[in-house]
């Protein structure tokens, strides 16, 4: 049987906004480090991982 292809979590961009909010404005990080944490509670490495997915999303319309 073949190794499984790892899947790529799906962004969500209203649940990330709100949760970086909330991070930024309650926990007094950063929005960088906001953006870093959000990402990771949605299974995605980093901020910066987070928003290729959803740019490869937006232009291919679909997950890679």
């Amino acid at each position: 049987m073949p190794p499984l292809k790892p899947v790529t979590p799906v962004p969500d961009i209203d649940a990330f906004e709100e949760r970086a909010a909330i991070i930024q404005h309650d926990g007094g990080h950063s929005r960088s480090k906001a953006e870093e944490m959000a990402a990771k509670a949605q299974g995605f490495r980093d901020a910066d991982h987070y928003w290729q997915v959803l740019a490869d999303y937006v232009v291919s319309k679909r997950l890679v």
